[in-house]
C-alpha cells in the first residue's frame, strides 16, 4: 500500500482545482479501473483512443470510491452523491497521473534504476530486484506495467520506506522513453541491447538506439549508464556522454568481463565475472547463456548502490522468472519451454540455444511470426530459420504468415522432412498431439499477438 497522501497535497502537486470537497481525506491507493475502485482509492478516469473512462465514474462511486481526479466535471457534478465526493479538476487525467507519480517519488529517499532494451529488460529488472532485495527494501514494476500508464501506477504502489526502485521502461516510438525518464529521473540507466523490436516504427536499429538513449536525457555527471557492449551498437562512441559509463562484455576492454559460461540446459547456467581485480562466480537457476549478460548488467548496477559481487551472487541464486519467459513445464514425459511472451530475432535465437542445451530425446522448435519487424521482416524470419537449422533441431514447426520465411530457409538446409509449415495456428493445434513423442522437449515461441500460449496449453492437456 502506498504512503498516505492528503487530497489537498495531491491537488497542489497536480496544479489542479478542488471543485468538490466533503472533508479532508487520505488516499491509500490509486486506481484507473472503475470495476475495482473502492473507498480510500483515488480514481483517475483516463481518456484513450477508443474510450473515455469518465463515463464509468458512477460505477466507481457505486463501489465506494469517493475521491476523483477528472478533466471533465459535467457528469460528476450532476451525480446525486456529489456532496460526499472530493474532486480535483485537471486539464488531462493521464498527464495528472504521471505528474502525481513524479511528485510521489520525490517524497522518498530512494535510488532509482531505469531498465530498457530490445530484449532482456524484464529479466534484468527481476535480477536486479533479487540482488537489491538482499540489502535494501526494493520495489519494481510487475508484468508489463512499463508504459506511460503502467509505470506511474507502479510508482504509486511503492510502500513507505522503499529504498530502491527498479523501473522497466518499454517503448515503441520516439519520445516514449523520454517521457518515462522525465517521470522517474533515474540515477542509473541500463540498456540491455539494441535489436529489431519495433523497427517498423523507428526506421532502423540506429533509430532504436537513439530512442533507447532517451533514458539518459536527464543525466548529469552523477548519473550512471550501464550497457552491454557485446551488442554491436552499444559501443563506447555511441553511448558515452556527460555521465559515468559502465560496460559489460567478454573481453578485456569492458569494465565487467564475462567468462567461463557453463550451460546446464534447463537447470540454468553458471558464469564468472571479473571487475577490476575481483573475480566472482555466479549461479543462475534460469536457463539461457544470454542470461549471463543480463545478470552481469544487474550486478554492475547493483555495485553502484554499494552491493558487493559476493552479495549480488547470493541474490541472483534466488532468482525466479516472471511471466512466460523461458518457463519450462513437464507433463506425460514431454517438456515444453514456454517462451511465448514476445519474440525478436535475438530472443528467438536465444530460445533455440536453450532448447539445444536442454535434456531431451528430440528437440522440437515451434516458432511463430515476429511482429512489427517492418520491411525487413522476411530477412529476419529467414535468419531465424537458418539459425534453427544450423543448430540442428530435430523438427521445426513454423506458424503464421511471416513464418513461411522461417520454414523456407530451414528447408534449404535441413530438407523437407524436418520442417512443417502452418499458415493457420488452429490447424497446428488440432494436429500437434499426433506429432509429439515421449522424451520430446519443445520450444514454443512467437510474438505476443500470435497467442502461442494456446499451443502450450494444447500440448500440456
Amino acid at each position: 500500500m502506498m504512503k498516505k497522501l492528503m487530497m489537498k497535497e495531491i491537488c497542489k502537486a497536480l496544479n489542479g482545482k478542488l471543485i468538490l470537497e466533503k472533508h479532508e481525506s487520505y488516499i491509500e491507493r490509486v486506481s484507473t479501473d472503475s470495476r475495482s475502485a473502492m473507498g480510500g482509492d483515488l480514481f483517475f478516469p483516463l481518456i484513450g483512443e477508443n474510450h473515455d473512462a469518465h463515463k464509468f465514474i458512477p460505477m466507481a462511486i457505486d463501489g465506494g470510491c469517493r475521491d476523483f481526479v477528472v478533466s471533465d466535471s459535467k457528469g460528476i457534478m450532476e451525480h446525486p452523491l456529489k456532496q460526499q465526493l472530493n474532486v480535483i479538476l485537471v486539464e488531462d487525467t493521464t498527464k495528472a497521473l504521471q505528474n502525481l507519480a513524479s511528485y510521489y517519488l520525490s517524497t522518498f529517499n530512494i535510488k532509482k534504476i531505469g531498465v530498457t532494451g530490445s530484449t532482456g529488460k524484464t529479466t534484468t529488472k527481476d535480477m536486479l530486484f533479487y540482488i537489491c532485495n538482499e540489502k535494501y527494501k526494493t520495489a519494481r514494476n510487475v508484468g508489463n506495467f512499463n508504459n506511460h500508464i503502467g509505470l506511474p501506477l507502479t510508482i504509486l504502489g511503492f510502500e513507505e520506506g522503499t529504498e530502491v526502485g527498479i523501473l522497466e521502461m518499454g517503448m515503441s516510438e520516439f519520445g516514449e522513453i523520454n517521457l518515462l525518464a522525465d517521470i522517474v529521473r533515474p540515477d542509473i540507466g541500463i540498456i540491455t541491447n539494441i535489436g529489431t523490436s519495433h523497427i517498423e516504427n523507428l526506421g532502423s536499429r540506429e533509430g532504436i538506439l537513439k530512442a533507447k538513449l532517451e533514458i539518459t536525457n536527464f543525466f548529469n555527471k552523477n548519473n550512471v549508464l550501464v550497457v552491454n557492449e557485446i551488442n554491436d551498437l552499444l559501443i563506447k562512441q555511441n553511448t558515452q556522454g556527460e555521465y559515468k559509463r559502465l560496460s559489460v562484455g567478454n573481453n578485456g576492454k569492458s569494465d565487467f568481463i564475462i567468462s567461463d559460461i557453463t550451460d546446464r540446459g534447463e537447470e540454468g547456467i553458471a558464469f564468472t565475472v571479473e571487475h577490476k581485480l575481483e573475480t566472482q562466480r555466479f549461479e543462475l537457476t534460469i536457463p539461457g547463456r544470454h542470461n549471463a549478460i543480463n545478470g552481469t548488467l544487474a550486478v554492475a548496477a547493483a555495485m553502484e548502490l554499494g552491493i558487493t559481487m559476493k552479495e549480488a551472487a547470493k541474490g541472483l541464486a534466488k532468482m525466479e522468472l516472471t511471466d512466460k519467459r523461458l518457463n519450462i513445464k513437464g507433463k506425460n514425459g514431454v517438456k515444453v519451454i514456454d517462451d511465448t511472451y514476445n519474440a525478436s530475432p535475438d530472443s528467438m535465437k536465444a530460445g533455440i540455444d536453450v532448447l539445444m542445451a536442454a535434456k531431451g530425446i528430440r528437440k522440437i522448435a515451434i516458432l511463430a511470426d515476429m511482429l512489427e519487424m517492418g520491411k525487413e521482416s522476411p530477412k529476419y524470419h529467414s535468419e531465424v530459420g537458418e539459425y534453427a537449422a544450423n543448430q540442428k533441431v530435430d523438427l521445426l514447426i513454423a506458424v503464421g504468415d511471416y513464418a513461411k520465411y522461417i520454414a523456407e530457409a530451414a528447408k534449404s538446409i535441413m530438407g523437407e522432412k524436418k520442417v512443417i509449415y502452418y499458415s493457420d495456428k488452429e490447424k497446428l493445434m488440432s494436429e500437434i498431439r499426433t506429432m509429439i513423442q515421449l522424451g520430446d522437449i519443445i520450444l514454443v515461441k512467437g510474438s505476443r499477438g500470435m497467442a502461442m500460449d494456446q499451443v502450450v496449453k494444447k500440448i500440456m492437456e
